[in-house]
């Protein structure tokens, strides 16, 4: 059996967690809004069309934000579209598909506080710019006494829709990008669009666009460019990320949320750089508002009206790939203090639903719903004492990933065990934080790791409680299960 262990104590404090780590994403990208969490006609829609069991997932999922309206659809998108009784159907050329606009920013607003979720929205800066994106603000949030604001009352919504933050663009540096820009043209503009904003409103909180990924041949010097030019008007810079298993290699694959953290520390250095160069006082924060396991599948030729694209179905590998992610995300939370799994619905989604059909949980929607439905207070700062492996893609790693968060109520540790065989005996000093008793022990994990939910087998995959963990002399010990995810519940 393998052995792992670390030390729990409240003097050691990554800091109070920010809840918006725990938010997701609606792109108007295949089904994710169309039959996804927007269906007139289906048997459980409601008067403004919106799925009602697709709605009570969110809320069990524990969704705190959403991003929308994308992603690179935004980059060619026309927010005037959808709004008002006139919704004129676009071509989509990010997606390839045909967009109705029959869904649009009021009916997001709507359906956001139906699903009790902040919305965050994105501004098209890849084919429009300051004055749109000034315009967009002044419907969305002005209260009344203009041409859009009003606008936005004859349309049925006599309250504004108070949008705190906003995403200046997306994934400017990708040349697959509708209106992609240098990093020097980029910069210039969203600094101009945040000063402009800002004009309007002083309160807002703005996410400047980083590298698409880690990846990138311009990774780090984009960041640089447009944190120089922008830095003064912004909050936030965002990241992006997705991984998948590839040719046969769980062990780089379950790696990823090791990754994360390295992704996340590059650009906390290059910000900080560009901190100390200007002389500035404020730190930048980070915007993780695009992670998940993505395979990549077909693309859409047909210019169809939500087209079934990116559907992928995962498997318990997956989501105790997830697990980690979100671990690596909570042990970075002192500078990543919004994040975005992607997306909510159907598109490399936790939540599956059929036209007029039902929905249903994916593997990865339980461990993002025990993060967040735990995840609040102190991040508590856990540095294991671990066995490592050796990957291909990404050098050593180790075999357990963890981190704990402490609240009044109670102190919870999560961790996964990376080892496709092994089960690995966990001891935690807890004497630091006085634990009395381990509440439960609940796990993700199964014989086979390819196995899915289904329309079928909905609940083949779920968390189940085990037993056998215990605190002795101040000391936990638990056993972790081969290739899993945990949740360990403390008093």
């Amino acid at each position: 059996m393998l052995r792992a262990s670390f030390t729990l104590d409240p003097a050691f404090s990554i800091g109070e967690l920010d809840r918006r780590l725990f938010g997701s994403f609606v792109e108007h990208l295949g089904r994710c809004v169309y039959s996804g969490i927007y269906e007139p006609g289906h048997p459980r829609a409601d008067a403004r069309g919106f799925r009602t069991d697709v709605l009570e997932l969110t809320r069990e999922l524990g969704v705190t934000t959403v991003r929308y309206p994308g992603g690179n659809f935004v980059s060619g998108y026309r927010w005037e579209d959808g709004v008002g009784p006139h919704r004129p159907a676009r071509l989509d050329p990010a997606w390839r598909s045909i967009e109705t606009n029959a869904f649009g920013l009021g009916e997001f607003a709507a359906w956001a506080t139906k699903a009790g979720v902040e919305p965050m929205m994105a501004v098209n800066l890849g084919t429009r710019g300051v004055q749109e994106a000034c315009d967009l603000l002044e419907y969305a949030n002005h209260p009344g006494g203009t041409a859009l604001s009003d606008l936005r009352i004859e349309h049925g919504d006599a309250e504004p829709y108070g949008i705190r933050m906003w995403c200046l663009g997306n994934e400017m540096d990708g040349p697959w990008q509708t209106g992609h820009k240098s990093a020097a043209e980029y910069g210039s503009l969203a600094q101009q669009t945040a000063h402009a904003m800002r004009m309007i409103d002083p309160n807002l909180e703005l996410v400047l666009c980083g590298s698409s990924n880690h990846e990138m041949p311009t990774f780090a010097a984009w960041e640089s460019t447009v944190l120089e030019a922008a830095y003064d008007e912004v909050d936030y810079i965002s990241l992006h990320a997705y991984y998948r298993e590839e040719h046969g290699d769980p062990a780089t694959f379950l790696a990823a949320g090791s990754a994360m953290e390295d992704f996340v520390q590059d650009v906390v250095a290059t910000a900080d750089h560009v901190r100390a160069r200007r002389k500035a006082r404020k730190r930048i924060m980070l915007s993780f508002d695009e992670w998940n396991v993505w395979y990549a599948g077909p693309g859409n030729d047909t210019w169809e009206k939500a087209p079934r694209i990116l559907e992928n179905v995962y498997n318990v590998t997956d989501a105790v790939a997830v697990g980690s992610m979100l671990i690596g995300l909570l042990r970075q939370s002192d500078r990543v203090r919004a994040a975005s799994q992607a997306q909510l619905v159907n598109v490399i989604a936790p939540i599956f639903t059929e036209p007029g059909g039902p929905a249903w949980r994916q593997t990865i929607f339980h461990p993002f719903a025990q993060a967040a439905r735990y995840g609040h207070g102190e991040v508590l700062r856990v540095e294991p004492v671990s066995p490592v492996a050796e990957t291909k893609g990404y050098g050593e790693a180790a075999l357990l990933h963890a981190t704990a968060v402490r609240n009044d109520e109670r102190t919870t540790v999560f961790a996964v065990n990376r080892s496709l065989t092994e089960p690995m005996e966990l001891q935690i000093d807890v004497r630091g934080i006085e634990a009395a008793r381990v509440v439960s022990h609940e796990v993700l994990a199964d014989a086979d790791r390819f196995a899915t939910n289904t329309r079928e087998h909905p609940d083949r995959v779920r968390p189940y409680e085990v037993t056998g963990a215990a605190i002795d002399g101040g000391r936990l010990t638990a056993v972790l299960p081969p290739l899993s995810w945990n949740v360990l519940h403390l008093s």
